[in-house]
């Protein structure tokens, strides 16, 4: 499978100082475009997960700051991203109802069930909760050992949701270079952990999603200082024995996009499978909270 040019700083120095497009992989994934999504409340940034409904507009965002948004993207005629705003957002509680405070707040990785329920994935403490609707008391999950021992800050970034109502998760730090990264699967009331995805450098999974195919959808970012972010786009075939069939949609240089986090896949009016990708700006003036698309086509 072909990658981007072997050469990245050159090619991120390039994008630094030309501002040129993303590099794909393979021809399977086009970029579609990227709109910058703001609102003047102080609540409003820090994006790390996002699932678009199948109408391509309405969509939920999850703030790291354990806040769920919701938000519409306007399009033209041939569906391409023309800006977005903001709907309104709840606070995400606790058992008792209360909203979630300190250590408890870092909410991560986003996934939605068939009945509307709200499943968040946490890095502070790891953890995965439900919650029945926006704005209600959460349900937590059982926590297995191995969560507990999660690096703070480096743990639950991604979830996934299948149709059957089986979740998926990773954390975004494995332990060391060599060492894989876990995938931890939540079905019939237990966690197990049946397969892994190998490590690739400094690549990071950030964000997961299972696509209208059946197919595993992986998000990952690797970070280069003032030169900004890279990120990519990998998708597997989902079976019971593990991941198969990686595919490369979409690599980028350097500062392409922002700190892209979330991901959620869809399909358009067309057919074809998109992904909408969301950026935790961090709060930080200098960042932006964008949203991106690209459309695949097998």
């Amino acid at each position: 499978m072909r990658r981007c040019s072997g050469r990245r700083l050159s090619a991120a120095l390039l994008v630094l100082v030309l501002g040129t497009g993303a590099c794909s992989a393979d021809g399977l994934a086009e970029y579609l475009g990227s709109v910058i999504w703001a609102d003047a409340d102080p609540a409003f940034g820090g994006f790390s997960g996002i699932d678009v409904a199948a109408d391509g507009a309405s969509f939920l965002a999850l703030s790291d700051r354990a806040t769920l948004w919701r938000g519409r993207i306007l399009r033209d005629r041939e569906g391409r991203m023309t800006g977005a705003e903001a709907l309104g957002h709840d606070l995400l509680h606790d058992a008792e109802g209360a909203p979630l405070r300190g250590y408890l707040t870092d909410s991560e990785g986003l996934a939605l069930a068939e009945d509307g329920s709200i499943y968040v994935s946490f890095e502070g403490l790891a953890r995965v909760v439900r919650y029945p609707s926006a704005g209600a008391a959460s349900e937590p999950l059982p926590r297995p050992e191995a969560f507990k021992a999660m690096q703070s800050n480096a743990s639950l970034e991604a979830l996934a949701i299948g149709p059957d109502g089986t979740l998926y998760t990773l954390p975004e730090r494995s332990g060391g270079q060599a060492v894989p990264f876990p995938v931890w699967r939540f079905r019939g009331g237990v966690w197990d952990q049946p397969f892994e995805v190998p490590r690739d450098g400094n690549w990071l999974p950030v964000g997961a999603d299972i696509g209208p195919d059946g197919r595993f959808y992986l998000l990952e970012r690797d970070f280069w200082g003032l030169l900004g972010f890279l990120s990519r786009a990998r998708r597997f075939d989902l079976t019971e024995a593990g991941l198969a069939g990686e595919t490369l949609l979409f690599e980028t240089a350097a500062r392409v996009h922002d700190n892209l986090e979330g991901i959620a896949v869809w399909r358009d009016g067309a057919g074809d499978i998109r992904l909408t990708l969301i950026a935790d700006n961090n709060f930080r003036g200098f960042q932006r909270n964008e949203i991106a698309e690209y459309r695949v086509r097998d």
